[in-house]
């Protein structure tokens, strides 16, 4: 809860009360700076991810003439991983080529490993440890972070 002006801290101040036994307020000025600047920060790295993100996707649009959602960015990523151009794939076919996309991206922080290609060329990967458990908003996040490294990778 924040709370503004006691103990001689500004009014505009915001700052981070608790109440003790004695039932009045105990302020932690610097718990609310903390507090206050790691909110600032989040919403400020939340703003430039989806910036970030839009660029990205504005950029796909110029050069392929779509502008598309996560699933189309993962598609195309599964596509250029798989290598074998573009073609007419089944939907089964688009499902393991976004598969491929995903355990693509999350390779660069750890989460999964190639282990090699099965006799048709397509790759094959082993989870090296668990996702981390996060909110459906979070995930997509976590994603599009993971996309933005791979295109960045790529030089795009």
């Amino acid at each position: 809860m924040y709370k503004s002006g006691p103990a001689g801290i500004p009014a505009n101040y915001p700052v981070f009360s608790v109440y003790g036994a004695t039932g009045r307020p105990v302020c932690f000025p610097l718990l609310s700076l903390l507090l206050y600047t790691y909110f600032c920060y989040m919403q400020h790295a939340e703003e430039d991810l989806q910036v970030r993100w839009l660029k990205l996707r504005i950029r796909l649009k110029e050069r392929f003439n779509i502008k598309p959602d996560m699933n189309g960015v993962l598609l195309l990523i599964g596509v250029q991983e798989l290598g074998q151009g573009p073609q007419d794939f089944s939907k089964e076919q688009k499902q393991d080529l976004m598969h491929i996309a995903v355990c693509t991206i999350l390779s660069a922080s750890g989460y999964y490993a190639l282990d090699g290609y099965d006799d048709e060329g397509w790759p094959h990967f082993s989870q090296l440890k668990p996702l981390p458990e996060l909110e459906t908003f979070e995930q997509e996040n976590f994603l599009k972070d993971h996309v933005l490294l791979y295109f960045s990778k790529l030089g795009f």
